[in-house]
Order: structure tokens, then sequence, then C-alpha cells
């Protein structure tokens, strides 16, 4: 897609360019208009605390006109693919876990407690939708084919990505807090210049993941902006796991996070983000939304980081155990096993047989990681600068004699524990 990858590169040089308006799909007729279906969910979320919920917290099936259809049409196998794939993501972060404590990773970023929030919107992407994630979406990745033995390329510090993102429309971590969202704009407004150039094309939208915390940056108040006055096909999925690394929510912001979309001029909805049914469904209909040239849409998926921001935080130090407990009894993976299970859709072999799957997963991931070996930490000196400069070779050779004095301690040692025996 040379447009779209042109766009995503500049944003501002594609929203300087002229627009086209976007050839709505087949479909698009059987939808609501943008300002209709707007004002329906603004009324629903504006000023009103209440997320859309189709599995309550003791896994009972619930009912909402517009989004249960979206459920209906899913078959068992697909239900039950959603509990394979959270747990398999589970089963996946707590391999990465061990593989940091154990020195073999340089940082993790834990996702336990956001598994429904990625799923489910990951899940009801197209193929030719495109992702833009931060650095926690282990489970998007999932949904969009990645081997997740990649992602650990780049938290062992052996590559700057680890995959290649037109494999799968799924685009490289980015580590710099919202710096992914004009990207993702920049991404969408490319296809719109596709179909405007090619009306054959196939239709497409962009999700771009952020979280919290980024939602405070200006580079996502300044892509909502464009993604507005453009009528992109973006869908703004936050995942508000409530701590913005100790910040918590209610610092950042005094309103519901969905509440900003008006003033975009855009739908927002926010939805249970520990309710994988409601994530699908809603993120179903934003991407139709999108794709069919109504525009934007923000999605605020209230979820918990049960675990730390990274392997680097110590989370007792900013909140209470207490609150932690009780997000557990909201657990993602024990909502929809408890619906699987009432509903005479899933039984004690297949539990068994996805728990026995995501060992295998997990020491393939571990196997795959050690036959990486270790970094180079010359080569990044090396790819600082195109060409050679004096101040990346002084600090290089600072580095080196830094590294070598520990060999030269470490004989010393030997050699003083020798002369001792």
């Amino acid at each position: 897609m040379g447009a779209a990858q042109q766009a995503a590169s500049d944003s501002h040089e594609a929203a300087s360019a002229s627009t086209s308006s976007v050839n709505a799909s087949p479909n698009a007729a059987t939808r609501p208009q943008a300002g209709e279906s707007a004002g329906v969910l603004r009324a629903n979320a504006v000023g009103s605390d209440e997320a859309v919920q189709l599995l309550d917290e003791q896994g009972n099936a619930l009912h909402d006109a517009t989004f249960s259809p979206y459920v209906a049409a899913l078959s068992p196998e697909t239900i039950r693919g959603f509990y394979r794939d959270m747990a398999h993501v589970r089963r996946f972060d707590a391999e990465a876990t061990a593989l940091q404590r154990q020195g073999e990773l340089a940082l993790w970023v834990p996702v336990v407690g956001q598994e429904a929030a990625q799923i489910g919107s990951g899940r009801a992407m197209n193929p030719a939708d495109y992702a833009f994630p931060t650095y926690r979406e282990h489970g998007v990745a999932l949904t969009r084919g990645l081997d997740l033995a990649d992602l650990l390329k780049l938290f062992r510090g052996v590559s700057n990505g680890g995959w290649d993102p037109r494999e799968t429309n799924f685009h490289l971590y980015t580590l710099v807090l919202a710096a992914q969202t004009p990207h993702a704009v920049g991404y969408a407004m490319g296809i719109q210049r596709d179909l405007a150039a090619d009306p054959t094309t196939e239709p497409a939208a962009v999700v771009a993941y952020f979280g919290d915390g980024s939602s405070s940056e200006g580079d996502v108040h300044e892509s909502m902006v464009f993604a507005s006055s453009y009528n992109a096909p973006v869908v703004f999925f936050c995942q508000n796991n409530n701590w913005a690394i100790s910040v918590p929510f209610e610092v950042q912001s005094k309103i519901p996070l969905v509440n900003r979309a008006g003033g975009y001029g855009i739908p927002g909805i926010r939805v249970d983000g520990n309710d994988v049914l409601a994530v699908y469904a809603v993120s179903k209909w934003a991407l139709d939304h999108a794709r069919d040239g109504h525009g934007p849409v923000l999605i605020e998926a209230s979820t918990y980081r049960v675990g730390a921001h990274t392997t680097a935080d110590d989370p007792t130090k900013y909140r209470e155990n207490a609150e932690e407990e009780f997000w557990k009894t909201k657990d993602p993976l024990q909502r929809l096993e408890t619906y699987l299970r009432a509903e005479n859709l899933a039984d004690d072999e297949f539990f068994a047989q996805v728990k026995n799957d995501g060992d295998e997963l997990a020491a393939h991931v571990r196997k795959a990681t050690l036959a990486l070996g270790g970094a180079d930490i010359r080569q990044k000196f090396a790819t600082v600068y195109a060409e050679a400069h004096p101040l990346v070779t002084e600090e290089l050779a600072w580095f080196e004699k830094y590294e070598a004095s520990f060999v030269d301690a470490n004989t010393q040692n030997a050699e003083t524990e020798g002369g001792a025996a």
C-alpha cells in the first residue's frame, strides 16, 4: 500500500494534501449516518460512567440492542478461540517475565489483566486493517499472526524491531508514549488516498492503541484533531488500565476519558475492557464505522493493570494490595470460562488442551529466545550516525574500557582464590 506507507511516515504532509471523499463499502447503506451514530453513542457515553457490557463479572450474558447482534453472529468455536487466545497470551506473559528475572531479557512489559481488551479488539480487525501498538499489545500481536517469540528480540536488545510490519499489518512497538498515534492517522489518510486513486482497493481501517497515560500527551490530541478534520478511518483504542506507572487515572482526568470524543466531534464508546465479547462487538462496530467512510471513533476500554508497569517497577510502592485483589475478581479469563461452561460450549478436555498448548508455546518462546544469543552493544554505537563520529568513537572507547574492567576483576578474584587454596 504505497500511498499509505508514505503518509504514515509524514502525516503532516498527508494532511496538507487535497482530500477526496472515500467510497463507502457495499454495506454502508445499512449503517447509520455519521452524525446520527455519533449522537446516539454520545448520549450513552458523555456524562455517564456506564460501559458497554455483554458479560457481567459472574459470567452471565447481558443484552445490548446495538452490540449483542455482533456476538450472536459468532460461532462457538470463535468464542472458544477468544478464551484460547487470552490464556495463551497470559502463559506467554508469565514466561517472558520469568526470562527477564533470569537475566535473559533487559526488560519486560506485563499484560496480565488486559487480555480481553487486546484479544477482543484484535479479533475484530480484518486482514487489511492495520494496527499501531504501544509496547504492551502482546495479545493484539497474537491475533495478527506474529510469532510471539519475535516480540522478545526487542526486549533482549538484539533488534530494534523484531518483525516485518508489512507481513501482518501490525506495526513495530513504540516505546515513546503516544508517538504511534500521529503515524496511525497518517496511515489512515493514506488509505483514503489509495481508495481515491483506485476505488477497487479493499477498504481498510487503522487501530491506534494507547494507554490512559498516553492520553495526556499532545500527540493524542493532535492526532484526533487531524483524524476528525479529515474524516480518517482510524479507531483510537485506549486501554485505560487505571495507572500511568504510579499516577492514578483520576489525577489525569476529572471526567471519563471517553467524554473527550465529543470535543472532536467523533463517537465515543466506553466498554468493559475485561469483557472480551463486549470489546469485540464495540471494536467491530467502530471498525465498520471507520471503514465505511464515517470517520474516526474513540473507544475507552476500562480495564486494570494487575501487575507492574514493567519489570523495573514496584507497584506496592504506590497502590494497595486490596485494589489488585478487587480487580482480580473481574478477571477476563475466569469470566469467559464461567460463560463457556454455563452455556455448555466448553468442557474440561478443552481447558486442559488450552493449558497444554500454552505450555508448548512457552517452551517454544524460551527456546527461541535463548537461541538469539547476546546483543552486540557495539552495533548500537555504529548506527548512531551514518558515518563515524568522534564523540561516539570516544564514548565507545570508554565503554570498552569499562567492560574490560569486569574481566580484569574476575581474573584477579580467580587468581586470589586459587592462591588461597
